[in-house]
């Protein structure tokens, strides 16, 4: 059973630095890209940051380069989206996905998400 669950969400002041977390389980954690999306109130889900399998490349939305950090460790199947100096424009549900990319058999899978709130 495929499962992704995000933590590290919550209410967290402007310029705060929380970092989210997804475990994987139920597949083979180390072939998928893994991104980072978010959904805020009424707007359409927006990329934020995706890493490959081994960690050799990353890549990140405009509007956070600089900010935010993706990173994963194989061994414990979890992926890390650190995040510094927080807006209130980044108030929003914080979702991981799973991507093979395969080209012909492509599989992907969504986390539920962890709201982030930022406000003082």
């Amino acid at each position: 059973q495929v499962q992704l669950v995000e933590s590290g969400g919550g209410l967290v002041q402007p310029g705060g630095s929380p970092r989210l977390s997804c475990a994987a389980s139920g597949f083979t954690f180390r072939k998928y890209v893994m991104s980072w999306y978010r959904q805020a109130p009424g707007k359409e889900r927006e990329w934020v940051a995706c890493i490959t399998g081994k960690s050799e490349d990353s890549g990140y939305a405009d509007s956070v380069k600089g900010r935010f950090t993706i990173s994963r460790d194989n061994a414990k199947k979890t992926v890390y989206l650190q995040m510094n100096s927080l807006k209130p424009e980044a108030t929003a549900v914080y979702l991981c996905n799973a991507d093979d990319r395969d080209l012909f058999r492509r599989n992907e899978f969504w986390g539920q998400g962890t709201q982030v709130t930022v406000s003082s």
